[in-house]
Order: C-alpha cells, then structure tokens, then sequence
C-alpha cells in the first residue's frame, strides 16, 4: 500500500476553482446557443431564455463564491463576458446558408 504522506487525495479531486468553472461553463453554453438558436433572419426566443437563466446561474455562482472572487478575477469575469457579447456579434454577422 501507498503511504499516505506520499499520495493524498485532494478533497475536490481536481481542485478547480469555482471562477474557472463559471468561465468554462458559460463559454460552452453560449457557444452552443449561438450555434443552435441563431439563424438568418432572427434569434430564437429560446436563446434569450437560456441567456437570462445563465446570468441568474453567474449571479448565484458568484453570491456563493463571494471570498473567490477578488479584483483580478472580477476582471477577467467583466473581460470574457465582453468576449461572448463579441463572440455573438461576430458569428451572428457572418453570412449563413439559407
């Protein structure tokens, strides 16, 4: 057996932290949502839908984080959601095939 000084498990088993989580999770879901529900001529309704529950989902995240989140991650969250806001006028401006 492995003594327990030389492998200790960590308590979350890859210790993430919760900001990084928000980041990734947020990407992903916008990246699906601009891909699914944006077409030609209009936006699905369903898209604002999901939007408006994923900011009820970063408001809750960042309330219960509150300690993880000190001025440089507050940045970085302020400078990606910039980038998703870009990321949507960027895609939804490139021509589609209709």
């Amino acid at each position: 057996m492995i003594p327990e000084e030389l492998y200790k498990r960590r308590k979350n088993h890859n210790n993430t932290p919760p900001s990084v989580i928000l980041l990734i999770t947020n990407f992903i879901i916008v990246a699906l949502l601009i891909q699914a529900f944006t077409g030609c001529n209009r936006i699905n309704n369903f898209f604002w839908i999901v939007v408006g529950v994923l900011a009820l989902y970063n408001a809750y995240t960042i309330r219960r984080n509150r300690e993880e989140y000190n001025r440089l991650n507050i940045i970085i969250y302020v400078l990606s959601i910039a980038f998703m806001v870009f990321l949507f006028f960027h895609f939804d401006s490139q021509p589609h095939n209709c």
